[in-house]
């Protein structure tokens, strides 16, 4: 079916089926879809009956599909692209099925929990003829774009280090407190200092020097690390560090320093506020807070502005799982206590600032239907 047929003559939107119904996709994806001006919901899946009907009462959407169902939605011809919000672990059980037929798919990140699944993934887009792209909302905001330009113009002369702290209070309740190290906060926050390792550095980790893991008894979790501090090498003799916890008060923050100067950002990964710079060029510095922006339309819009132009989108697979060979190598170095090389990857493909900023207003989330915030706010 070609894209014209697809979408409508005339309409130019791409019919989304909106995949796990949590809180990411209420709270944050579905809301600002409206505006994106590309984009449409079409269809719903979920396992929770309550979700589809007041959701798409909500959004006024018809077709709604529980889990059991997503292959009659595949052969439906209601729908050109997935945005897949289930748990990480899902992941490929969705996009592989939904690429084979052709259906694009948006994936959060991680694009999976292993590089085997990720590669599976990405070989179905090849042989479905779809777009495949994760969901790094952040190669599309304002303050982490400018934070590039500076370091590719030179403000901050070479490169030295980067450290990260991004930690939450989670919920024990919570799923991801319940389902091991794949819902850990290496899988589901780690993701985040390890792209900006790569994309401010634009180069690729190769080993991981240390990696520690410890587990609070009093915090109610199952058996995985709460918190993991993590020490990456990075080619020309350059270190990354970053933390990640599930049991630390609510800390998003960086810091790229080189020859030069640093960038300090704080906010750092967060949505639904401006990132924030704190920038010292030798004794000067400045403050500045970047207008807040609905991150998620943004990406939705790109995404279906490749789709129609038939363009392969930045985030693609291949950059999802370039993250998942540096977990993978975490996590052993977790298990034997020593450094780990990182599998090698050449990641040619880079971000493009000035084709992929974003600037959609900031949308409100309404109240969630059956769904939680990790930290049970």
């Amino acid at each position: 079916m070609s894209i014209a047929s697809a979408l409508g003559l005339g309409g130019r939107k791409v019919r989304y089926a909106i995949v796990g119904l949590g809180d990411i996709a209420q709270e944050a994806l579905m809301p600002g879809v409206a505006h994106t001006g590309n984009s449409e919901m079409t269809a719903l899946v979920s396992g929770n009956p309550e979700k589809l009907s007041a959701l798409g009462e909500r959004y006024d959407i018809a077709g709604r599909y529980s889990y059991e169902q997503f292959p009659e939605l595949l052969r439906s011809d209601t729908i050109d692209a997935l945005y897949l919000a289930t748990p990480n672990w899902r992941h490929a059980e969705f996009a592989i099925p939904a690429l084979e037929a052709g259906i694009h798919v948006l994936c959060e990140k991680p694009l999976d929990v292993s590089a085997e699944k990720a590669r599976a993934i990405i070989a179905a887009a090849e042989r479905g003829g779809a777009q495949l792209m994760t969901a790094y909302r952040l190669h599309f905001e304002p303050a982490t774009l400018d934070a590039i330009r500076r370091i590719r113009a030179g403000e901050l002369g070479d490169l030295i280090a980067f450290t990260a702290c991004f930690t939450q209070m989670v919920d024990p309740a919570n799923h991801r407190a319940r389902n091991g190290i794949e819902a850990g906060p290496l899988f589901d926050m780690g993701a985040y200092p390890i792209n900006a390792i790569r994309y401010l550095f634009g180069a690729e980790p190769t080993e991981v020097i240390s990696a520690t893991g410890v587990r609070h008894p009093e915090s109610g979790f199952g058996d995985f690390d709460d918190t993991i501090a993590v020490t990456l090498r990075m080619p020309g003799d350059r270190l990354a560090q970053f933390t990640v916890s599930y049991y630390a008060n609510n800390v998003d923050s960086l810091i790229i320093a080189g020859t030069k100067g640093s960038i300090t950002m704080n906010p750092a990964f967060g949505f639904g506020q401006g990132l924030a710079h704190d920038r010292q060029i030798g004794e000067e510095r400045s403050k500045e807070t970047f207008k807040a922006t609905d991150q998620f339309g943004g990406e939705l819009r790109y995404f279906s502005d490749c789709i129609l132009a038939g363009r392969r989108p930045e985030p693609d697979g291949e950059e999802g799982l370039a993250d998942l060979l540096v977990i993978e190598a975490i996590v052993a170095a977790l298990a034997s206590g020593g450094p780990v090389p990182i599998a090698p990857l050449e990641r040619s493909r880079r971000i493009d600032p000035d084709a992929q900023e974003q600037t959609l207003r900031a949308v409100s989330a309404p109240d969630p239907v059956d769904a939680a915030a990790p930290t049970g706010a």
